[in-house]
């Protein structure tokens, strides 16, 4: 079997292969090795996901295939649990983990791979120029200041980008493509045949939405954060930019729950081009190194900033993210007495 197919599960070409093989999807469910093989796979896949990075080991003919197969199965997996957070998640993982291949390519193979995803483009000696209607979907995510259209060198209408820079480009291509597609229709037998797998995600999924664990600092239980905090948490974790108030409200209000300041940094790791160095500096100006310790805004300046999202009946009794969060804390403690 061609190894790019496993590395690109989601191009056209792959999609051909799998529909050309006898191996259909009641082939894998009736039993067999290699069936239990792939089916294994693809729940791995997606909790692999779910903690982050989607690890992936080739090898040649069999594995490669069950490596291949594993994609489809993976998404039918998560149409079957059909929840937002975990497509976006899992759509993430898989373009960051295309994106760790695309490095090793071929200016060709990466120009096949944009036109893949109708990236019009022309390739200029080391580099590529888009057109600036293809560019602006895919830069406008990032946060980097060079991904700005004024920051960047335009020829009649073409952007001009090097060989990693289209690379990135199309690793958000790729997660656009995996993410509108979910979820997929499953039909009710084979939602039962996989309702094992499917719950051992879900174990998963739930553990990471109800837990946030803070090394050193202790174990915080985000049950207890106030809507509008669980929503940039998840925000970041499936890999979308915060605007500046929005970082300022979480960073501030994790500061002031006793967060430390590295554990902090770390929170921002999943976001698209995170650089380590900017986001400390940012997060020591929030947290007080500078001699200056911010509190986090209150209920009415999150709604001001469009940040007061999915309210709970307890923020009627608040007016402040902070109070929502001890109060909660309170009533748990309560709870275990």
């Amino acid at each position: 079997m061609e190894l790019k197919f496993a590395h690109y599960p989601f191009t056209s070409d792959a999609s051909k292969y799998v529909e050309r093989s006898n191996k259909s999807l009641d082939s894998l469910l009736a039993g067999g090795e290699f069936g239990k093989a792939v089916i294994d796979r693809g729940k791995e896949r997606v909790i692999q996901s779910i903690e982050g990075e989607i690890r992936k080991s080739f090898g040649d003919g069999v594995l490669a295939e069950i490596e291949l197969f594993s994609y489809p199965l993976a998404r039918i997996l998560i149409s079957c649990i059909d929840d937002h957070y975990l497509i976006r998640k899992y759509a993430l993982a898989e373009a960051e983990a295309a994106h760790a291949q695309m490095k090793q390519e071929t200016l060709r193979f990466l120009g096949e791979l944009g036109e893949e995803f109708g990236i019009e483009h022309v390739v200029h000696g080391r580099d590529f120029k888009i057109h600036f209607t293809h560019y602006l979907p895919f830069a406008s995510r990032m946060r980097d200041p060079k991904w700005k259209l004024v920051n960047r060198r335009l020829d009649d209408g073409y952007v001009v980008v090097n060989k990693g820079e289209f690379a990135r480009l199309l690793q958000e291509a790729v997660r656009n493509n995996i993410q509108d597609a979910l979820p997929l229709d499953v039909p009710e037998g084979i939602s039962k045949a996989l309702s094992p797998q499917v719950m051992e995600i879900k174990q998963h999924l739930e553990k990471l939405k109800s837990e946030f664990k803070i090394g050193e600092s202790g174990r915080v239980d985000s049950n207890c954060f106030p809507p509008c905090i669980r929503h940039l948490l998840m925000a970041i974790q499936t890999g979308q930019n915060l605007a500046h108030s929005a970082r300022f409200a979480l960073t501030s209000f994790l500061a002031n729950i006793g967060m430390g300041e590295d554990d902090i940094v770390e929170t921002y790791r999943a976001s698209p081009d995170f650089d380590e160095e900017r986001t400390r500096y940012q997060v020591q100006h929030i947290v007080g190194s500078s001699g200056t310790a911010y509190t986090a805004p209150s209920c009415a300046t999150m709604a001001t900033y469009g940040n007061c999202v999915g309210k709970e009946p307890m923020c009627s009794r608040v007016s402040h993210p902070l109070n929502f969060y001890r109060k909660r804390m309170n009533m748990d403690k309560k709870k275990e007495k």
